[in-house]
């Protein structure tokens, strides 16, 4: 991939990809009612709860995102296999990566006739980066000119501006991008939700227009009563919609489930036409199963536990210590053969080996590898700082294939260390977010990456940087080093793609050293279909593209 330098360089040109969606959080649970046949022409899949509001600025996490991604198009769209498209740009032209140039189509519309336009992007991306409207991807705005005076990231410190100056709207279809750098991947992020337009009638009652919201996407919400909480969202094809993804079916209908077994069960009884994760006791058997159309292949879901630094016994050199021990304790080879079947693949790094920049020889791996007999050592020595006390907690959502991988953790973690270690579950994915997002959350807890686009830089700046901290995107737990800040900085203003990715891994590195979270590895597909189901294919980030599918 070249580096973004000549106007023009963006006209209708497919690259390859770069951006980000969060923590991950794959379907399960209690279904609806019908099943695969109740249209010929609406493919039912599972989901999970969204845990705010549908709004693109606002939804970090898998559940919401499946539906927002359906319902809005952006600038640019990513092909299955990573490749960037024009959408609704027309184009986006730079002459120093600094400042954008982006001209739109004429002709869409949002589903309720709204004409998009350049005040709908650039409306809602001040609405997003707005302090005042807590919206948990502001971050992704810490680029653009004039953010730090709409969001000053320091608690107590009110903005002193409601719109970022590095935006310019110039006529309906053209409008302008001023960075407080020159980055050269900008471009790339575009297609992530969180950049989404924005109708006028949501800027009304945002918290409403989140519950039946409007986009432009290839689906729109099936009438007002789409979203039955807790029981399904039901998503229609948009006839209008003027895009790359060419929807092959007639509808979506995401049923919501707490449970994977249920929903496993329902594909196997044909009540399901779609799960994109089957559950752990079934990895073992689900490819020789004749009841069903069975999916496998490698995957780019980034899986770990995070460990804020506020935690007793988790800040300073103490708590890198304990990390270390903790990490080392981990027998990860072990957990991925007995109990996931060899579906997931032990992490060497913090981003994914489906990505240009992947690395199992960063220095300072070490500590991802198991070695107890060093982990207790560790251990040892954290304990001269401060003597251990308590129970090592490790927090999950109950409601999806959890359970035996952290009991599975933490047994390792309590028969090395000699301490008491115990899985501490939330009843949903929905609560289990919320109590992260709202900082309840007082012991360390499973975490995950799900990217939009490929580019390690992705995996790195949104969950690690501090910008992304303190409830402004996914840095969940408030982890902030300035020199990783430093570095993935300049990788992002990189002159190629080559040194931006040397660039990346020197800031691996440093996690590697100070472990914000601990990585553990690295999720497969592993999905199962009924007979009839056709067209099914996944892309780079393990995700159903829904718009293909169909029956036969």
């Amino acid at each position: 991939m070249k580096s973004i330098r000549h106007k023009a360089l963006l006209k209708g040109v497919g690259l390859a990809v770069v951006a980000s969606l969060a923590l991950t959080g794959c379907g399960s649970g209690g279904g609806g009612e019908g099943g695969a046949g109740e249209s010929a022409e609406i493919i039912t899949t599972n989901t999970t709860e969204p845990q705010n509001p549908l709004i693109p600025t606002s939804t970090n996490e898998v559940g919401g995102g499946r539906i927002i991604t359906q319902l809005f198009a952006g600038l640019v769209s990513y092909d299955v296999d990573g490749t960037m498209q024009m959408e609704v740009a027309k184009s986006i032209e730079t002459e120093d990566s600094q400042t954008y140039d982006i001209t739109l189509k004429k002709g869409w519309t949002f589903t309720n006739g709204e004409k998009v336009t350049a005040h709908s992007f650039v409306d809602a991306w001040n609405y997003g980066a707005l302090a005042s409207n807590a919206q948990l991807s502001a971050n992704f705005f810490a680029p653009i000119k004039g953010y730090n005076d709409v969001n000053p990231g320091k608690e107590g410190a009110k903005p002193t501006a409601k719109t970022m100056s590095g935006l310019k709207v110039v006529d309906d279809y053209h409008f302008t991008v001023t960075l407080n750098e020159p980055q050269s991947d900008f471009p790339l992020r575009l297609g992530y939700s969180a950049y989404s337009p924005l109708p006028k009638v949501a800027f009304e009652d945002m918290e409403a227009f989140g519950e039946n919201p409007i986009g432009n996407g290839p689906y729109m919400m099936d009438g007002k009563g789409a979203w039955e909480h807790n029981r399904q969202i039901k998503l229609v094809k948009n006839p209008d919609y003027k895009g790359n993804r060419t929807v092959k079916n007639d509808g979506i209908t995401f049923r919501i489930y707490t449970d994977a077994e249920a929903a496993y069960a329902d594909v196997q009884d044909g009540a399901l036409d779609l799960i994109d994760q089957v559950p752990a006791s079934a990895l073992q058997t689900y490819k020789e199963n004749e009841s069903i159309k069975a999916y496998n292949k490698p995957g780019s879901v980034f899986q770990s536990f995070t460990i804020p630094g506020r935690l007793d016994h988790f800040g300073g050199k103490e708590g890198q210590l304990r990390r270390k021990a903790i990490s080392m304790a981990i027998n990860r080879p072990q957990i991925a053969e007995a109990i996931f079947y060899g579906s997931v693949t032990p992490a060497t790094d913090f981003t994914a080996p489906t990505l240009d920049g992947y690395s199992d020889s960063l220095e300072g791996s070490d500590v991802l590898k198991h070695n107890p007999e060093k982990a207790k050592k560790l251990w040892a020595k954290a304990n001269e700082i401060n003597k251990w006390t308590g129970a090592f907690k490790l927090g999950y959502n109950g409601d999806d294939n959890h359970k035996q991988w952290v009991d599975a953790v933490t047994n390792q973690i309590s028969n090395t260390l000699g301490i008491k270690a115990v899985g501490a579950p939330t009843a949903t994915f929905g609560q289990f977010r919320t109590m992260i997002t709202e900082r309840k959350i007082q012991y360390p807890f499973r975490s995950g990456w799900q990217g939009d686009y490929p580019s390690i830089g992705n995996y790195l700046v949104a969950l690690y940087a501090s910008a992304a901290a303190d409830g402004n995107g996914a840095n969940d737990g408030d982890y902030k080093n300035p020199e990783f800040d430093k570095k993935v900085a300049q990788a992002a203003s990189a002159d190629s793609p080559e040194e931006g990715i040397e660039l990346y891994q020197e800031a691996e590195e440093i996690l590697l050293e100070d472990l914000p979270a601990i990585p553990l590895w690295y999720e497969n597909v592993a999905a199962a279909s009924v007979p009839e189901l056709e067209n099914v294919e996944f892309d780079w980030k393990n995700v159903p593209a829904y718009y293909q599918i169909s029956k036969n």
